[in-house]
């Protein structure tokens, strides 16, 4: 088990992902990347990316929007899947929000492919 947004994580994640292998990401998610800094983690901010469904480490040069939210959200939005979170952690300023707001309605309204909610399982079993 990996601390969640690690290095060590990200490596995890990286292999689960190759092996997924084609995720059959919704077309509106595909083309969808978010930039993403997570404060409050053991290391410090981190930054990373949704990029077309996948979890990448740092920032991607051509994502139009970037969040900034603590890692207790991070992991209940990402890892839990807990839209009712997001949507709260929104409204109540825990998320900043910086660019294209646009692209987060993409997010919230697509919904995951069965390969994407295997990985999630393998990924959230392989987090500490």
């Amino acid at each position: 088990m990996a601390l969640f947004l690690s290095d060590a994580w990200f490596n995890e994640v990286d292999g689960l992902q190759q092996q997924a292998g084609d995720l059959n990401v919704p077309s509106s998610l595909a083309a969808l990347a978010l930039n993403i800094t997570v404060s409050g983690t053991a290391s410090g901010d981190v930054d990373m990316c949704l990029n077309g469904g996948r979890f990448e480490r740092g920032h991607h040069a051509d994502a139009p929007t970037k969040l900034k939210l603590s890692a207790e959200l991070a992991r209940r939005i990402f890892l839990d899947n807990d839209q009712a979170a997001g949507m709260q952690g929104f409204m109540s300023g825990q998320i900043k929000v910086e660019g294209d707001m646009s692209k987060l309605m993409v997010m919230q309204s697509a919904r995951p492919s069965e390969q994407q909610k295997d990985l999630l399982k393998k990924i959230k079993a392989v987090t500490e």
